[in-house]
C-alpha cells in the first residue's frame, strides 16, 4: 500500500478526513500578494503612463492606462504614497501578474 498521508479538516461542526495527492503536494504554495506592486490583471498593451518615479501620488489617482480586449483600463493608485520603480514603457505589451509599478506608503 501506498504511504498516503491522510489528513482531517473542519467546516463549520463537520469534520471530514481526505488523502493529499502527490499533485497537491507538490503544488505552488498560495502566498499573500505584495501591496506595494501594481500588478497587470490582465494581459495588455500600456497606451500610457501618468506618473514618473519618485512622484508622490494621492489614492485614487491615475498611474497608468492598460489596453486589454480593446478597452482602456484606468490603473489607480490604491493608497497615499510614493512611486518608488516604474517597470513598464509606453507600448510594452505585458502578461498577467507583471509588476507594472511599485510604490511606497507614505
Amino acid at each position: 500500500m501506498d504511504n498516503e498521508e491522510i489528513v482531517t479538516f473542519r467546516v463549520f461542526i463537520a469534520e471530514y478526513k481526505t488523502k493529499l495527492t502527490e499533485k497537491f503536494k507538490s503544488r505552488k504554495k498560495w502566498t499573500p500578494p505584495n501591496k506595494n506592486h501594481i500588478l497587470a490583471v490582465i494581459p495588455g498593451t500600456i497606451l500610457d503612463i501618468k506618473v514618473k518615479e519618485n512622484q508622490r501620488v494621492k489614492e485614487g489617482e491615475t498611474l497608468l492606462i492598460l489596453e486589454a480586449m480593446k478597452m482602456a483600463n484606468r490603473i489607480a493608485m490604491p493608497f497615499d504614497g510614493v512611486v518608488t520603480s516604474i517597470n513598464v514603457e509606453k507600448g510594452e505589451m505585458v502578461s498577467k501578474n507583471h509588476v507594472m509599478i511599485e510604490i511606497q506608503p507614505l
